[in-house]
């Protein structure tokens, strides 16, 4: 978010007990929008919420500009929305090109990065398909296999949804839903592995399972294959007079807008961000790291880290020892 708001912070709290992991707390501790959106022209308040985010402004942007239309009864088929697919494929290239290969011990691919940002921003997809094809990328894909993971049972993924279809399920958001969503009553996992819902989340250790979820999504992209359902598709759907809702998917996961009018002012404004899904309570980290080996530290911070970066939260996290 902008200064002068605080971002917030995923926070991870853990007990050990005989030397393991015997509670786990996870918190996502992240302020409410609505509050600065409330009274404000509409269409100021639409212009304003992109400026208030860090990360994925243009899903942001587009999520609240699709929820005032649809408030005001215009319904918007899923669709892919390029803009938001370059936002969410440049984050999945941060997050391969950047943030995994420090992780794995390797130098970050900055000139590489770079590079292949330009490439998503002007269209070059063969370019792309052309790195996401090096052997530097396949031997992360090799130090990934290597490394210490958590094997675990078939994730619950939050199911491909649009505007539409969520209104079965959610008739109306509401603060607590925004800040511990659920889907049939339970927490589910959102992001490009509940995108792909083919199975490699149960045959493959899961923080591997997550990664390479995302390289595939960005193969998909730079192959020009990718359909409505990938990262960058976006919908929206009246909820009745004066309420809309707006789904987008990011790189992170589902994104969810809803706005709910008085005349032409903000009466209320709900957000779901992909954090909130995924860092859940009862979300996969906990079952990942209860019950594990916790004599050595600074052994069991390390692996903590490479969980948070496997669900890739939007706000820094921080992991206290109660």
């Amino acid at each position: 978010m902008s200064a002068g708001i605080d971002p917030g912070c995923v926070r991870l709290s853990l007990r050990s007990d005989g030397g393991r992991i015997s509670e786990v707390r996870v918190a996502s501790d992240r302020p409410a929008v609505a509050p600065y959106l409330r009274g404000r022209q509409a269409d100021d308040a639409v212009r304003l919420v992109p400026l208030l985010f860090a990360l994925c402004g243009q899903a942001q942007g587009r999520a609240a500009a699709l929820a005032l239309a649809a408030a005001r009864g215009m319904e918007y088929a899923p669709q892919l929305d390029p803009a938001i697919q370059r936002e969410a494929m440049r984050e999945h290239l941060w997050r391969w090109l950047l943030d995994l290969p420090v992780q794995l011990g390797e130098l970050a691919m900055r000139e590489e990065f770079v590079a292949a940002a330009g490439w998503i921003g002007s269209g070059r997809r063969d370019e792309l398909a052309g790195l996401l094809d090096d052997a530097r990328i396949e031997a992360l894909r090799r130090r990934l296999a290597e490394i210490e993971d958590a094997r675990a049972p078939a994730p619950r993924l939050l199911p491909a949804l649009d505007a539409r279809a969520s209104v079965d399920a959610w008739p109306r958001l509401d603060a607590d839903f925004c800040r511990l969503p659920h889907w049939r009553g339970a927490a589910a996992e959102t992001g490009a592995i509940a995108r792909r819902q083919d199975g490699a989340g149960a045959a493959t250790p899961a923080f591997a399972a997550r990664w390479l979820a995302r390289l595939e999504e960005l193969r998909d992209w730079a192959a020009g294959s990718a359909r409505v359902g990938a990262g960058g598709t976006a919908s929206a759907a009246p909820l009745g007079a004066g309420r809309g809702r707006a789904l987008v998917e990011t790189a992170r996961g589902l994104l969810m807008h809803e706005i709910a009018l008085d005349g032409e002012r903000i009466a209320d404004y709900f957000i779901v961000a992909p954090t909130e899904w995924n860092f859940h309570p009862q979300g996969p980290l906990t079952g990942w790291l209860m019950g594990r080996d916790a004599n050595d530290r600074e052994a069991f911070q390390a692996f903590a880290a490479r969980a948070v970066a496997a669900l890739d939260p939007c706000v820094r996290w921080e992991l206290e020892w109660l």
